[in-house]
């Protein structure tokens, strides 16, 4: 495309963090690797769905030139919950 700047991946293998927002009740994820990719979704599976299309689309949005025939994306989910104690007076 004319006009864009084309820059390199700085890694071949995206990782994406997927951290769990209990006040909103979602899942948000977010990546350093992709600029632009902030998202969430009420579950992690339509979470995933969600990064690989804006993945996609922020690749050719941001002109990245990646060398791979397929590109690994590693989602990396986490979420803190708690329990009641059992055993508290």
């Amino acid at each position: 495309m004319a006009g864009i700047r084309r820059s390199k991946l700085k890694s071949s293998l995206i990782i994406v963090r997927a951290l769990w927002d209990e006040d909103a009740k979602v899942w948000v994820a977010s990546s350093t690797d992709i600029p632009g990719l902030a998202t969430e979704a009420r579950t992690l599976e339509q979470l995933g769905r969600k990064i690989l299309v804006m993945i996609e689309e922020l690749i050719e949005l941001n002109g990245l030139d990646i060398d791979l025939p397929e590109i690994p994306i590693h989602i990396m989910a986490e979420r803190t919950t708690r329990i009641a104690n059992p055993r508290a007076s």
